[in-house]
């Protein structure tokens, strides 16, 4: 192996020092010249610095007969370098953008293979930060967009870096000439009819020839915009903690923020504080489809209007606004009968059920509403339901749900309101746990 150019070899070090506690660092080889001369360089620091065990991934996606050889080409790149290769074979799910279902696939499977606290790094580079930053700007992204490809962002349990980002493809290339380095050439990547390819071959070119640096000036206003992004992710995350007021319902572990507190924010920090706070949780619209955001914050007191998204719904009861992930809507409201050993009792999809205190005697059953139920409240007569739960000002989100306890057709019970049940007080109580995050509502 030849000696190091040290410039570029010293630059990637520098660039490594946050992470070089990982328990264990892994490379997204694909076998291209990116990825080729970042193995080549881990491989030659390993040499003579203490680094975390160094290891490789190649995704294989199967969308072109060429590729088929490709993993055994990587094999004998790693087994000449000494490093432990993966080969991950994925699915590419039909769609309108075979360049973003192939990326989704692949990143999926990254996320798979590295454990907590473990680093996997990607050869993007300058040039292609800049190509991230006119394709999201020709999409009309916003500023979050338009920062392009952030140096380090978790995945899966892990994180991974980009530390080639200050590095353009030239240099790579010469790197890669200098140290008679071979790799794959991807037939797919001079097809200018995928987009990102037509930026590079047809555009760029245009672009440089009238302004050299174009590339390099690009990829630093991405830098400059990444900067501001996170001077409003701060902004939102002051925002967001503002409006984290208890809740009344405590024992509703779903998303939720007060909305007076964002009502007293121009709209554009409301947006800014929902995307933060939304981002986690699903997909958002972008800028001209957020009237239904505006629709649910200015609906009448007693509405409860819905903003559908991606991945689920935004509710709001109460002056509240409540996230409701689309796994909540499964839930089949099955009855079923509940035997005294039973405590706790699993609710299929919903949570469990127990009892504090003595169990009622039986039979006993749960069961959901269907409308029209009545019980015996003490010193109140009968009573319908609705009204009951009205008091209780209980979401309307949540009421399909609330798990009811019957004593053969008597009602005794709503779980976790005792102000709907015929007898709970001193003697027994009946708690709902709901279903957490954990157990599918992410």
């Amino acid at each position: 192996m030849k000696p190091f150019k040290q410039d570029l070899a010293a630059k990637l070090l520098q660039t490594l020092a946050p992470w070089r506690n990982a328990s264990a660092w892994h490379i997204a080889f694909s076998g291209g010249l990116d990825s080729t001369v970042l193995l080549h360089l881990l491989v030659g620091l390993a040499k003579n610095q203490p680094l975390p065990p160094l290891y490789a991934v190649h995704v294989h996606h199967g969308l072109q007969v060429v590729a088929d050889a490709w993993p055994a080409h990587c094999q004998g790149v790693c087994d000449a370098a000494a490093v432990p290769l993966r080969v991950m074979h994925v699915q590419v799910q039909a769609g309108a953008s075979l360049e973003r279902a192939a990326r989704d696939a692949r990143y999926q499977a990254f996320a798979e293979a590295i454990g907590p606290g473990e680093l996997l790094f990607t050869g993007q580079h300058r040039d292609d930060q800049a190509e991230t930053l006119l394709f999201r700007l020709l999409r009309g992204a916003g500023v979050r967009g338009l920062a392009a490809m952030p140096v380090q962002r978790p995945l899966g349990e892990g994180r991974l870096a980009r530390p080639l980002l200050d590095v353009s493809r030239a240099e790579l290339e010469a790197y890669a000439r200098e140290h008679q380095l071979n790799w794959i050439e991807d037939p797919s990547n001079s097809d200018s009819r995928f987009s990102r390819n037509y930026l590079r071959h047809q555009l760029f070119p245009l672009l440089t020839e009238r302004w050299p640096r174009a590339i390099n000036t690009l990829a630093r206003t991405a830098g400059h915009l990444n900067e501001a992004q996170g001077l409003l992710d701060e902004l939102a995350q002051l925002d967001v903690q503002a409006a984290q007021l208890p809740s009344a319902f405590p024992w509703l572990a779903l998303p939720s923020l007060a909305l007076a507190p964002l009502r007293d924010l121009s709209d554009a920090r409301q947006r800014n504080a929902l995307r933060y706070w939304l981002g986690p949780l699903t997909p958002l619209p972008d800028s001209e489809h957020w009237i239904g955001w505006d629709t649910l914050r200015d609906a009448k007191a007693d509405a409860q209007p819905v903003w559908r998204l991606a991945d689920g719904q935004l509710h709001r009861c109460n002056d509240r606004i409540w996230w409701m992930p689309a796994e909540w809507w499964e839930f089949s409201g099955r009855s079923m009968n509940w035997s005294h050993p039973q405590n706790p009792l699993q609710l299929p999809g919903n949570g469990q059920l127990y009892f504090s205190g003595p169990i009622p005697e039986g039979p006993l059953s749960i069961r959901y509403r269907q409308g029209g139920e009545v019980m015996e409240v003490p010193g109140r007569g009968r009573r319908d339901l609705k009204r009951l739960l009205n008091e209780s000002a209980v979401p309307g989100l949540i009421r399909g749900r609330l798990p009811l306890l019957y004593q053969d057709s008597r009602l005794l019970a709503v779980a976790n309101l005792a102000r709907a049940s015929t007898g709970q007080g001193d003697d027994w109580q009946l708690h709902w746990v709901p279903p957490t995050c954990d157990q599918g509502l992410s």
